[in-house]
């Protein structure tokens, strides 16, 4: 599996200006190349490469190495661009945005991100330098830092390409690492994760982590929003920008802290990690006007990549099961109804009188299907669990 490793670089005054300036030549030289190909219509590798090469290499002072990388970085931007069309995320032909995309070329930002690879970037990894080059020539021995963890996962896997970044004053490199995957055990059993806005998952064990601090976090931003959206003036779009990455660094740090704690807890009981699959939601329900914001500022596909990902590296089985019905289902008789469910927050069966909280309830019938999955797809016998479609609930206890 691929993971990207960020460390933070720790250049001299004179070693940023060189990087800065870097960065800028990059870029400037892609808004060229962007037009190019824009212009002439050729837009792939080979063909935009002969044709710009020479011109980019004399006009913005670039060597062959990064002249190659900033070709290869505008193809990567028409490819994402296409993708995007296709899947409809701008609209339709119709619309401004889907006209403005393909009525103009790419651009980049004078700070955005270059690719550098092996032969204009070499890593020191015990002396914890990087060599680089720059318009102002090769830079070695800029330092960068980072936590143990990826230090050692950069010494040991790093592989590619790694990119060069400026943000908010600091520079960072984001290194590509290579790690196998480990082997998948088989697991005894699965914990079901249901995910909602107002608990932000909670297992089929019973364990709850609730989003109120989160909720409250965020209606706080919201306010703060609001008053510097007042305000209209420069500074203040500067400060909504600055207070927009903050928050979702907030979330994700929270994302992060609730998917190592269950791929943890599933590790040590060797137990696989149920989860709904939630692709295209947002195209199937229908909200509320005072509904929309929350739940599109709601970060459930993070938490569930989180998982993903997380379960892979521990060697943790992982599944998405057929989210349908699971908050109307009862996981003792099977009987299914919007009733079953008078409001949010508690779950109570009309045919058998089982009753709980509704999330619980919903991370149980998770995990009941993840155990039907791992029948029709079994590589061999296991006889530690109880019948599939028994329905009960263990280990927890449910209110009656």
């Amino acid at each position: 599996m691929k993971l990207v490793v960020q460390v933070k670089l720790l250049p001299s005054p004179e070693q940023a200006a060189a990087l800065e300036a870097t960065l800028r030549a990059c870029n400037r030289a892609a808004d060229h190349v962007s037009r190019t190909a824009f212009q002439s219509g050729i837009k792939d590798r080979n063909g935009l490469q002969k044709l710009v090469y020479a011109d980019i290499k004399a006009a913005f002072g670039l060597s062959a190495q990064p002249a190659v990388r900033v070709v290869k970085k505008v193809v990567d931007a028409y490819g994402a661009l296409a993708v995007s069309l296709q899947a409809g995320r701008l609209g339709g032909p119709e619309s401004k945005r889907y006209r403005k995309a393909v009525g103009s070329p790419v651009t980049f930002r004078p700070e955005a991100a270059q690719p550098f690879d092996d032969r204009c970037l070499s890593w020191q990894t015990d002396a914890r330098t990087v060599s680089i080059w720059t318009v102002d020539g090769r830079m070695r021995g800029i330092r960068y830092t980072g936590s143990p963890d990826q230090l050692k996962t950069l010494a040991e896997y790093r592989k590619g390409e790694s990119d060069l970044v400026q943000r908010g004053g600091k520079w960072f490199l984001i290194a590509t690492c290579d790690i196998s995957d480990p082997d998948v055990y088989e697991p005894a059993d699965w914990i079901g994760v249901d995910r909602g806005i107002v608990n932000l998952a909670t297992t089929s064990d019973g364990t709850n982590y609730q989003g109120r601090r989160l909720n409250r976090y965020r209606r706080w931003q919201a306010r703060k929003r609001a008053e510097l959206q007042a305000k209209q003036s420069r500074s203040a779009t500067r400060r909504l920008a600055r207070r927009a990455k903050k928050e979702q660094r907030h979330a994700t740090h929270v994302n992060h802290r609730i998917s190592k704690e269950i791929v943890s807890v599933a590790q040590r009981t060797g137990r696989g990690i149920a989860v709904e699959q939630l692709d295209g939601i947002r195209d199937r329900v229908r909200l509320r006007r005072d509904q929309r914001g929350t739940w599109s500022s709601w970060p459930f596909h993070q938490l569930g990549q989180h998982l993903a990902y997380k379960a892979r590296r521990a060697g943790v089985p992982f599944v998405e099961v057929d989210p349908a019905y699971t908050s109307q289902r009862c996981p003792r008789c099977g009987h299914t109804e919007r009733a079953n469910r008078p409001d949010r927050d508690r779950f109570s069966c009309r045919r058998c009188g089982l009753a709980g909280p509704a999330d619980h309830v919903a991370g149980v019938n998770v995990r009941n299907r993840a155990l039907g999955v791992g029948v029709r797809h079994r590589t061999r016998p296991r006889t530690s669990l109880n019948r599939p479609d028994c329905g009960e609930m263990r280990p927890v206890t449910v209110l009656s």
